[in-house]
């Protein structure tokens, strides 16, 4: 049912910006701005743009112990990063909107089994 999908979505949604609210604050500035830097620098592809931003979710993973599901800390990291990078250099928007959705889709299976 197409109205009960929206609904757990929602709820879904809410529950990650709750935890992203949580990681914001643990996320140093130093991780966002070398992330910027591989993003303005032309001469890297887009896989590994996506690979640098991969190792700076794995990174903090890592330094923030929480008792989540491993992939779910990825997810909402990923989209932490995603907003702090634009909040620091908006013209990177796109770009790093497309490079987050390239990585999360990495993590398609799990947001499956999530919804």
């Amino acid at each position: 049912d197409p109205e009960v999908n929206e609904e757990v979505i929602r709820i879904i949604a809410a529950q990650l910006a709750e935890i992203g609210d949580q990681f914001d604050k643990e996320i140093k500035a130093r991780v966002v701005n070398d992330l910027v830097q591989h993003f303005l620098n032309e001469n890297l592809s887009a896989e590994e743009i996506t690979r640098r931003m991969s190792e700076a979710v794995e990174e903090i993973v890592r330094a923030i112990p929480s008792d989540m599901e491993k992939e779910k800390a990825m997810l909402v990291i990923a989209m932490v990063l995603t907003k702090k990078i634009a909040n620091t250099m908006p013209s990177l928007l796109q770009h790093v909107f497309s490079t987050t959705v390239n990585y999360i889709s990495q993590l398609h299976n799990y947001i499956v089994r999530m919804v």
